[in-house]
């Protein structure tokens, strides 16, 4: 009898989970993501696996359980066996988890491992986490990407309005999950990520590469992915990182080698008029709003250490009797805690100055 219920409640069990777990895998706020590298395809099956074998546990030990509550009460006239020690089942309890646990350790085993395995990579990028945003640099490619992208910088920060982070517009498809400049990397080429942060620590995830690494300031740490398709994919920093944590995604888009190779050859263009300008630009000479919106606001919105806030005139005021000029060539040089131009080096030096006069406007 008990072999027949274990049966029942086993197939029962199965039948339900099954197709729960086809229906969560295109339903990925049940599961994990839809995996696009090898290394998430397999933990993605690893994951799976365990689960099932869980749930055969459980039904079994809770079948077990309620099976003896239900069928061997005293209330049924049911009288207790006295009985000590059984070897056989002491063996049996000890043997049998040692071998789920062996087959469950050696698949994940291999995945470690392959996560680890960075070696030979076809592209090198860096990654520095800052308060709240993401620089990528693009360090080596090798065979076909060779030269493709070397040198290319770009810092990476939310893109969601202001209006809808503070609840006055309808929020967006990709609410807090969309950026101004994604990381972009080829289809079907192995890249290797050399992550660290530059202030305090930050985390790089995302959860279609299978890809989770923390940044640490001083070190480097390094991993891997290898996208199967072209697409867009989504993640977050995942270190609790200062009060604006949440507003720091990290968006990275996968291209055919000749869309991003085009995409590079752009980048590359655009940032060099960039590189020699030294020049001051004249007040007034580009969005202050919309620059402060989209670069300043990161750091001056909140007002961390070393970044007085936006409308705060006590904050404002000893940087401000050091005049305009000043503060302009501050901003586009960088000073202590504070990269030139924010970080965005590609920014046009009137955006930058224009950014700073609409701050000092907001603090007089």
């Amino acid at each position: 009898m008990i072999k027949t219920l274990f049966q029942k409640i086993s197939a029962g069990a199965l039948t339900m989970l099954v197709p729960g777990l086809v229906w969560a895998q295109d339903k990925a706020k049940w599961n994990l993501q839809e995996p696009h590298t090898s290394v998430a395809r397999e933990m993605y099956d690893l994951h799976t696996i365990v689960l099932i074998i869980c749930l055969i546990i459980f039904v079994g030990v809770f079948g077990a359980m309620f099976y003896s509550v239900i069928y061997h009460r005293k209330s049924v006239g049911h009288k207790a066996a006295h009985f000590h020690e059984n070897t056989t089942v002491e063996i049996l309890w000890t043997v049998i988890p040692f071998f789920i646990l062996v087959g469950m350790a050696w698949p994940a085993t291999k995945s470690v491992l392959a996560m680890r395995d960075a070696s030979s990579p076809e592209m090198t990028i860096k990654i520095t986490g800052y308060q709240w945003k993401w620089g990528y640099e693009y360090l080596k490619g090798e065979g076909d990407l060779s030269g493709v992208a070397d040198g290319v910088q770009i810092f990476s920060v939310l893109a969601t309005p202001h209006d809808q982070i503070y609840g006055n517009a309808p929020k967006g498809e990709h609410y807090l999950l969309e950026v101004d400049n994604p990381l972009v990397v080829p289809v079907g080429k192995k890249v290797r990520l050399l992550i660290t942060a530059g202030d305090v620590l930050h985390a790089w995830y995302v959860p279609a590469f299978g890809v989770k690494q923390d940044a640490v300031p001083g070190f480097i740490r390094d991993t891997w992915f290898k996208v199967d398709t072209p697409g867009t994919y989504r993640g977050q920093c995942a270190e609790l990182c200062g009060k604006e944590h949440g507003f720091m995604p990290i968006v990275v888009e996968a291209m055919s080698v000749k869309d991003f190779a085009d995409w590079a050859a752009k980048h590359k263009t655009a940032a060099a008029p960039a590189a020699g300008t030294a020049t001051v630009a004249a007040a007034g000479g580009g969005d202050g709003k919309g620059t402060y919106e989209k670069v300043c606001s990161v750091c001056h919105g909140t007002g961390v250490v070393g970044a007085p806030k936006f409308g705060d005139k006590t904050a404002w005021a000893p940087r401000m009797a050091t005049g305009a000029d000043a503060l302009h060539n501050s901003a586009l040089k960088g000073k202590n805690a504070m990269p030139p131009k924010g970080g965005m080096t590609t920014l046009p030096d009137g955006d930058v100055v224009a950014a700073v006069d609409y701050m000092m406007k907001a603090a007089r």
